[in-house]
């Protein structure tokens, strides 16, 4: 909460409107297509010299962007409520790892990040103007509202772009992940803004590769019986094996499977395992997540791990890859005992090509 009331109809916390996931645009009238952006949400106060950012959970958010807090307090209009996302740029190109570094204790450290890869905010809903609480406005009025309200607002605050066109908003599924976004957006032309609520969609793009499964975790509760999730791996160029994310969200009874299967696996694995290094690594700032990491939304969470002996190869879904691994948890499809693990390499993931920020809000 703020430190003191701000002059806004409503307070936070608020909960950010949701959305469901799609497997495609939604046919038919009466849609508004943006991009999707990949950072973190958050929703704006400004009421005065008074500002506050509250992430997607609910909390505080300013303290990670001081930059930026300088910044929404020059370029925002007095007295509003926004819905956003932070997103920081490298090379034109939106970099989540800067932002996961941007969570870190230290004041000083994040000072020196955000000198370093400074931030910025992408509006796409105003919900309060002065004494106005527009969450009850359908969001093509809002949208009108939106592009009024910061008119005159210049970088790093942005306007998202927006078409009712679905073959436009087709071309920006297909071009747009280049510059490191993640899908589309498609929003009801007359749908009130719902907080908390799946009032919205969400297309994003899913693909498959068959990685190595090099290790797993144990589930919560279950050590010993209940495969939590599996750790998957690619080859480079060179041969060297990389972690390239997990996957997850298996069935309880698939999890006491997985434990049978993989449990006789780890006899003798982590001696000659090219990740033996990392099995009791706990902390690293590095565009690697590495398998035993601590994570930083996880302080104290159990994150060890089991290296097993290599040759399974697993099919797994996923969205799109950020950096050398995958942005979010993989979903397993099936087993590959056809192919050698030593076939898993990098280059059977379709390569995006490159697109500019810039680009975009020129779009």
């Amino acid at each position: 909460m703020p430190s003191v009331p701000l002059q806004s109809p409503f307070q936070p916390p608020v909960p950010p409107m949701l959305a469901k996931l799609s497997s495609d645009l939604p046919e038919g009238e009466g849609w508004i297509f943006e991009p999707k952006w990949d950072g973190f949400r958050a929703l704006v106060w400004k009421s005065g010299d008074e500002l506050y950012l509250q992430s997607r959970d609910e909390k505080p958010l300013g303290r990670y962007f001081p930059e930026l807090e300088v910044s929404l307090r020059r370029e925002l209009p007095d007295r509003c409520v926004l819905d956003g996302e932070i997103v920081i740029a490298t090379g034109g190109h939106l970099d989540f790892d800067a932002l996961l570094l941007r969570i870190h204790p230290a004041a000083s450290r994040v000072k020196m990040l955000a000198e370093e890869k400074p931030s910025s905010f992408v509006a796409w809903d105003l919900l309060a103007f002065g004494d106005e609480d527009l969450r009850a406005q359908p969001q093509a009025e809002r949208r009108r509202r939106l592009e009024l309200a910061l008119a005159a607002s210049k970088p790093p605050v942005h306007i998202t772009p927006a078409t009712r066109d679905r073959a436009l908003a087709r071309a920006w599924f297909e071009d747009f992940e280049g510059a490191g976004l993640d899908g589309v957006m498609a929003k009801p032309e007359t749908g009130t803004y719902q907080p908390g609520k799946r009032a919205m969609l969400k297309i994003k793009h899913q693909r498959t590769a068959d990685c190595v499964v090099a290790g797993f975790r144990w589930y919560k509760g279950g050590k010993g019986t209940l495969v939590g999730s599996l750790l998957l791996g690619l080859h480079d160029a060179e041969g060297k094996l990389h972690h390239v994310g997990v996957a997850s969200s298996f069935k309880q009874t698939e999890r006491a499977n997985l434990a049978e299967k993989l449990k006789p696996l780890t006899e003798g694995a982590r001696e000659v395992h090219p990740w033996r290094e990392w099995a009791e690594f706990q902390e690293a700032e590095t565009a690697q997540r590495l398998p035993g990491a601590t994570s930083r939304w996880n302080r104290g969470k159990d994150l060890s791990w089991e290296p097993i002996q290599l040759g399974l190869v697993a099919e797994v879904s996923y969205d799109h890859m950020q950096g050398t691994r995958f942005r979010h948890a993989t979903h397993f499809q099936r087993w590959r005992p056809d192919k050698p693990y030593t076939e898993c390499r990098y280059d059977q993931l379709e390569e995006t090509p490159p697109f500019l920020l810039s680009e975009i809000f020129g779009a």
